[in-house]
């Protein structure tokens, strides 16, 4: 499902957040506008819906609290995305932490628990395999894959999101989809 954002005036919703008088109704259009977005890429992080709804209300909450720290250095949408994706990776963490696994292990484990449990997946025995070999890439593969595959974003937004090159990115992209191209094609000999 790619990201859709409907055509609004950034800028002019930055300064109508940061107006005391129109700010709670911007608020309400920043919801509409990208809480969807933002929650299809926290869901597609951490898989689990329940999981994804706490975050999300954690990354507007964050947002709300910092909209007066917004220098619009980068598009409102962009600033967001970073939100929504860091609460996603601490929270991956945060459970690897507590799960006694190592921050930096590739073990995908609870996430493919998650994929299992969630009573919200919706898709085909595909959908589901697909999911399952993305859970076991590794997370920066997995962001990547996710941003470029699912949400359709350009290069150029991923990098200002996460903070890495264009390059490193084309590279992380192309061995996620080698990765799961090998996965596919291991089970269908």
């Amino acid at each position: 499902m790619a990201s859709y954002t409907p055509p609004i005036d950034e800028k002019k919703l930055v300064a109508d957040l940061q107006d005391e008088k129109t700010s709670r109704q911007a608020f309400d259009t920043l919801m509409r506008t990208f809480g969807e977005p933002m929650y299809w890429q926290i869901r597609r992080m951490v898989v689990n819906h329940d999981d994804a709804n706490d975050l999300l209300q954690n990354a507007l909450i964050k947002a709300w609290n910092n909209i007066g720290n917004f220098r619009g250095e980068a598009k409102l949408s962009t600033w967001l995305y970073k939100i929504a994706t860091n609460e996603a990776i601490n929270f991956i963490n945060r459970e690897r932490q507590r799960n006694t696994m190592n921050v930096n292990s590739e073990d995908a484990s609870f996430l493919l628990d998650n994929i299992e449990a969630d009573e919200y997946f919706d898709g085909d025995e595909i959908q589901l395999a697909l999911q399952k070999v993305i859970a076991k890439l590794p997370d920066k593969q997995r962001l990547v894959f996710n941003m470029r595959y699912f949400d359709e974003m350009k290069y150029e937004q991923i990098s200002e999101i996460l903070g890495t090159s264009v390059g490193a990115l084309k590279a992380s992209y192309h061995h996620a989809v080698k990765k799961i191209e090998k996965e596919f094609s291991d089970l269908n000999p």
